[in-house]
């Protein structure tokens, strides 16, 4: 799990860790979207953090450098697991932490272009139907499915895709192979 900002207590005891004696484990570097990045990790076996069943601590700092502008950034995550270090040693948590992003940019795909989280519509705080029984899964699913279809068409975003797709509705099922 990711220590967000909702988790204050529990990243700044993250935070607090001697990060400074442990030394790398593990470095990756990836380039896209303009950018390079560099990926550092640490981990470190611990006991009494305030996330029950935690057994080990893990501190990610990324430094990405856009290639047009020469903007450097620096951000430092923190993030636990419930796997021993015989279960998952860096290298793997690595790996299960960058399968986790790519988790997270459909769901911030779904965030924006269909503004999955905004409140309810109505003033009132009532749910609207798609927010109630096996609609949002569903919904989940035909957005899945419109993303992944949308993809592999070199779309300049998701957005222009669906819009585009939207104008003939012989597009859509074309994109699904079903012409």
């Amino acid at each position: 799990m990711i220590a967000k900002r909702n988790t204050k207590k529990l990243r700044r005891q993250l935070k607090s860790l001697p990060w400074t004696q442990i030394p790398l484990q593990d470095r990756t570097r990836a380039t896209g979207h303009d950018r390079q990045e560099i990926c550092r990790l640490k981990v470190c076996t611990v006991d009494d953090l305030l996330f029950p069943g935690a057994h080990q601590a893990v501190q990610i700092v990324r430094r990405r450098v856009h290639r047009k502008t020469g903007k450097i950034s620096l951000k430092t995550v923190y993030a636990v697991t419930g796997l021993t270090a015989e279960q998952a040693g860096p290298a793997q948590l690595a790996r299960l932490i960058r399968g986790h992003w790519t988790v997270e940019a459909l769901h911030h795909v779904r965030d924006v272009t269909f503004i999955e989280d905004a409140p309810p519509a109505s003033d009132r705080g009532t749910p609207t139907r798609l927010r109630t029984g096996n609609t949002p899964r569903a919904m989940a699913t035909c957005r899945n499915l419109a993303i992944g279809a949308l993809r592999p068409t070199g779309a300049r975003t998701i957005a222009s895709g669906l819009r585009r797709a939207a104008r003939d509705q012989t597009r859509s099922l074309a994109l699904l192979h079903l012409t």
